[in-house]
């Protein structure tokens, strides 16, 4: 394996797992850890990763890696709830989100589903069922979210009604609505709101009073909520003035 293949193999595991040890790494590609880690300082030289003691970690998929470890179970229930709500020959949208991408691994069994997304995670996990229409959207790819954005993503989606749209959120509160890190995603999110006959947030009770920071929806401006059952009565009651609750 040259340098280009051996630095290439090094970015696809990272891109899986994350992490890597300089060890392991080596072992398995046949190197030297003294290879490796000039490889690794190479990557790091042209922004590719970030080099930690004995290893390197992702410097562009960290955050959303991290975030699909999070409230795994919790993000697994809400999911599935989402999920039920699709029927045979249903038209979905699918947000970016790590919640969001779970919903079409509970879609077995579901057919003729079109699903228009711009989430590669979404992608990901639907493209193991063939039962269902996967429509990726075009746009420019952000890392962070693993998302497609911009005016592309925006015109690709404005062509489509649908049934159901599911959106994720960094954060909802009654007095801040539906937020995010980045105005792209909460354009894409609303343009998903405007061609869907029913909008539903799916956000773990970890997000209820986070704020991002834009605000794009006003919970008066989507059909409901799916979130878990940690989050207090006190909130869901606060959340039931403005839009309907369901709680798993």
């Amino acid at each position: 394996m040259d340098r280009v293949d051996r630095q290439g193999a090094i970015l696809a595991r990272l891109a899986g797992d994350g992490v890597l040890a300089v060890s392991p790494l080596a072992a398995e590609l046949g190197v030297s850890e003294v290879t490796v880690r000039a490889d690794l300082q190479a990557l790091e030289d042209q922004g590719l990763l970030v080099r930690t003691r004995g290893g390197a970690r992702s410097s562009t998929l960290k955050h959303i890696l991290q975030r699909q470890k999070i409230n795994v179970e919790q993000k697994e229930r809400i999911a599935a709830a989402a999920a039920a709500l699709v029927s045979d020959d249903d038209t979905v949208m699918v947000e970016a989100g790590t919640t969001a991408a779970l919903i079409v691994r509970f879609l077995a069994g579901r057919k003729g589903v079109q699903i228009v997304t711009n989430s590669t995670l979404v992608f990901s996990n639907a493209r193991l069922n063939p039962a269902l229409n996967i429509i990726l959207t075009g746009g420019v790819f952000r890392r962070d979210s693993e998302s497609m954005v911009g005016p592309i993503a925006k015109r690709s989606i404005e062509e489509f009604n649908v049934r159901l749209a599911f959106l994720g959120t960094d954060g909802f509160s009654p007095e801040r609505g539906l937020t995010t890190r980045f105005v792209e995603g909460g354009e894409v999110a609303t343009v998903m709101r405007d061609r869907a006959a029913e909008t539903w947030l799916v956000a773990d009770s970890s997000k209820f009073g986070q704020a991002g920071f834009v605000s794009f929806l006003p919970l008066s401006g989507i059909t409901g909520i799916i979130t878990d059952s940690q989050i207090s009565d006190e909130a869901v009651q606060s959340l039931k003035e403005h839009t309907q609750v369901r709680v798993v």
